[in-house]
């Protein structure tokens, strides 16, 4: 006989013994109830004279002390002290120390690994599942016992959508249910899994749920960090929360892993498309409902109808979970899995990925981080630091509420591309950097610093009753024991971004300072799940600022620096260099569109920093830095390169275009350059045509494909001109070029179509056959298909 000595989950270690007892292996459990005094007499009497060999699952500090062969568990020099101690024992059993840290999460597998450390042969085999160990531990009788597990992040407005569904399957007098819910504070900002069991008897398992029969993961990013296919039965189902996917590119959002297990286990596979009901797209509270009842439909199908009934007198909203549950086929389908998910491509070695999350906390991490107050000051305070710089330790600084490293410029041209009749404005707008010191590479982009406009803030200040010359002191955003004194006149020209849009938490954080009952109820309301809808329409249709808000709701009237606190702060507009800083090293070019629109007020409003951008004059001052970007040319000169670009797009080809001709002039071989561009009308919008056309002269542009879609009848797009020359594109593919995209995301599809086009051609010509999807994916991890767009 031997015995597992444990200080821990009495009833798992049990359950595990008693399986397998069954089995016929003779082993045995003593839990210890109360740790302290460790009673040796009772311990020794406890113990059976046959027992050849303990082993002490014992607990100690953290991984690192259960690597270190020194250090023992407190429970094991107590059960050695007892049997070394013992003259009632004629052979003495052997003691094993098994130490565990105090995270440990025990489940029956790992419990009954314990088990096999006291016997030489197998307890258990290998099963079929992925080659995991199947003991044929019967812990939970899956005939009487059905078991799910949720997987969300913190953050989901719907995670708690099992604990209702726990409540609703509860409500039937004949059902035992279980509920265990779980954290994980370091995954993903915050983890959760929820466990659930039913039976119609009693039900005694503290562990996580490992043969769950449907498993529902509400954000496919959890798929790369946690295998939650790990803990589903063979032949289960899986939902996963996919809004807007597309069947076609599903395969391309699960990792090759997730896909194999599903299909060498028998799984089912569900996607939950949220954005398909229209209601639910508008208003994303419903997303809990309709979580809710795509998981009865696949998890009791039987039981749907009743189920919803519960869920209502639970939600309190029937009429609406019956609209939903009538829309439900819209949302959610099932996925015919594709026999290639059976295989991994070779020589991709998929991530490790956890089996379970490690528990950190009994909550969600609360990500509120309070900020340090803003402080008025006169101005005789900044001036004695500017006086006494050592004893205050002044600093002086260009813009030191910035984290970037930043220059100042001078505007040297800005002129208008677009006729001035034309209802599009794009401009170009070109920076003589002096001596600042400013280097730039090819594909970066340049970040402007911009300003809100100065009529706008002076009209504030003064419905605000507020004095341009007064102080602020700010505490810095990335030291906060670091203080920035600045003008209220400065802060908000520079720093609060009070023209921008407001998000919900401002609302709930004004209502803290509404002195009328009416616009604080309102203000909360437009900040909690009941105003979605309103503010959503706030937010993208009448497109409200938070100046506006003040406006609105004159009640709420905080001081200036609480105002700072509770705006979002001015955030730098990244644009694409449209230059090549060796053709040009003194300067540095943009190509901007002016964003306008008139909102339903009939108001006119403005971008912030193409506004900003266009009102500049030759001279100004502006600040700018420099962000890495993905679009690089490739390594050799001698590739073809082929650009795909729509209005502004084009910024970064420029400089593509302009260094391929400056290599061309220092005597360098050059290969072919395909530029391919699209705008709505030639005589309005065909900009930089005359430089296009030039260097086509000069041999550097190969192909110049123009689709201007509204010059004829029928609509002519990039895709239209790239399949018109789709030779020339194989050819630049058979030297291994690389291809661009650069703006808007709707002409990706259509252009990447074209892509697998002329794969599908090189390899016709070649007589070979090739997955085009895997090859175009190949093509973007090796820089050869480069997208940008937004």
């Amino acid at each position: 006989k031997k015995r597992l000595y444990t200080q821990f989950t009495a009833s798992l270690a049990s359950q595990v013994a008693q399986s397998l007892e069954r089995d016929g292996a003779k082993v045995g459990v003593i839990n210890v109830r109360v740790y302290r005094p460790f009673v040796e007499e009772a311990f020794l009497k406890a113990l059976p004279q046959s027992v050849k060999a303990i082993r002490v699952l014992g607990q100690v500090l953290d991984r690192q002390a259960v690597s270190d062969a020194s250090v023992r568990s407190n429970l094991y020099g107590d059960v050695l002290a007892a049997i070394t101690f013992a003259n009632d024992r004629e052979n003495q059993p052997t003691i094993i120390d098994i130490k565990y840290p105090r995270e440990q999460s025990w489940t029956p597998i790992s419990i009954a690994a314990s088990f096999q450390l006291l016997v030489n042969k197998p307890l258990f085999h290998s099963g079929s599942k992925d080659g995991q160990l199947s003991s044929g531990l019967q812990i939970i009788d899956p005939t009487t016992v059905q078991q799910y597990t949720f997987w969300d992040i913190d953050e989901s407005s719907s995670a708690n959508a099992s604990v209702i569904l726990a409540q609703a399957l509860s409500k039937e007098s004949a059902n035992n249910v279980t509920l265990k819910t779980s954290h994980d504070n370091l995954i993903q900002g915050g983890v959760n899994r929820t466990d659930i069991r039913r039976s119609k008897k009693t039900i005694e398992a503290s562990f996580p749920v490992d043969a769950a029969d449907v498993v529902y993961v509400g954000d496919e990013v959890l798929l790369k960090h946690i295998d939650v296919a790990n803990g589903l039965k063979y032949g289960g189902k899986i939902i996963l929360r996919a809004p807007g996917v597309k069947d076609d590119d599903l395969e391309k959002k699960l990792p090759a892993e997730f896909r194999k297990s599903i299909s060498n286990n028998a799984y089912r596979l569900y996607i939950l498309d949220t954005k398909a009901i229209e209601r639910v797209s508008l208003d994303i509270s419903l997303e809990t409902y309709l979580i809710e009842l795509a998981f009865l439909r696949i998890a009791l199908p039987t039981l749907e109808d009743v189920g919803i009934q519960k869920l209502s007198t639970i939600n309190g909203d029937g009429d609406i979970l019956g609209t939903l549950a009538a829309d439900l086929d819209k949302a959610l389908r099932e996925i015919e899995i594709p026999e290639g998910w059976a295989t991994v491509e070779a020589g991709t070695e998929p991530p490790k990925l956890r089996k379970d999350i490690t528990i950190t906390s009994f909550i969600p991490f609360e990500k509120i981080e309070l900020e340090p107050p803003t402080l008025l000051k006169s101005w005789q305070t900044a001036a004695k630091g500017l006086i006494f710089k050592e004893a205050f330790d002044t600093k002086p600084a260009l813009r030191p509420d910035l984290s970037v490293k930043t220059y100042t410029v001078h505007v040297q041209e800005n002129r208008r591309l677009t006729p001035p009749t034309y209802d599009r404005n794009i401009f170009h707008i070109e920076f003589d950097l002096g001596d600042s010191g400013l280097k730039y590479e090819i594909g970066e982009a340049l970040g402007i610093h911009a300003e809100n406009d100065p009529r706008e803030v002076k009209d504030f200040m003064k419905y605000y009753e507020l004095n341009a010359e007064d102080i602020v002191e700010v505490p810095s955003r990335e030291d906060p024991t670091v203080l920035e004194n600045r003008t209220i006149y400065q802060a908000l020209m520079q720093n609060i971004d009070l023209w921008g849009r407001p998000p919900k938490r401002f609302y709930e954080s004004l209502a803290e300072f509404a002195m009328d009952p009416t616009e604080k109820k309102e203000l909360l309301s437009l900040g909690g799940l009941d105003g979605i809808t309103e503010f959503r329409r706030r937010a993208e249709v009448d497109t409200i600022t938070y100046a506006d808000v003040f406006l609105e709701f004159p009640s709420a009237r905080p001081l200036f620096h609480d105002i700072v606190r509770l705006v979002s702060p001015m955030k730098r507009r990244e644009y694409s260099i449209a230059s090549c800083q060796k053709v040009t090293p003194t300067s540095v070019a943009l190509m901007i569109v002016v964003v306008n629109w008139v909102d339903p007020k009939g108001r006119d409003r403005w971008g912030q920093a193409t506004r900003y951008l266009k009102e500049l004059r030759p001279g100004a001052l502006v600040t700018v830095s420099v962000k890495p970007s993905v679009m690089k040319l490739p390594p050799k000169s001698t590739q073809p390169i082929v650009m795909a670009g729509l209005g502004t797009g084009l910024a970064p080809f420029r400089a593509f275009v302009q260094h391929r001709a400056w290599e061309k002039a220092q005597g360098h071989e050059i290969g072919p350059v395909l530029l391919y561009m699209g705008s709505r009308h030639q005589r309005e919008e065909y900009c930089y045509g005359e430089e296009w056309e030039a260097y086509q002269d000069a041999g550097v542009i190969t192909l110049l494909g123009r689709a201007f879609s509204r010059d004829q009848p029928q609509k002519i797009y990039i895709q239209d001109r790239m399949r018109e020359t789709l030779n020339d594109m194989v050819k630049a593919y058979r030297l291994e070029s690389a291809t661009y995209i650069c703006r808007p995301t709707w002409p990706v599809p259509d252009v990447t179509h074209v892509l697998e086009e002329v794969i599908a051609r090189d390899a016709s010509i070649a007589g070979r056959k090739v997955d085009t999807r895997k090859e175009v994916e190949k093509l973007k991890d090796v820089g050869r298909y480069v997208l940008e767009v937004y």
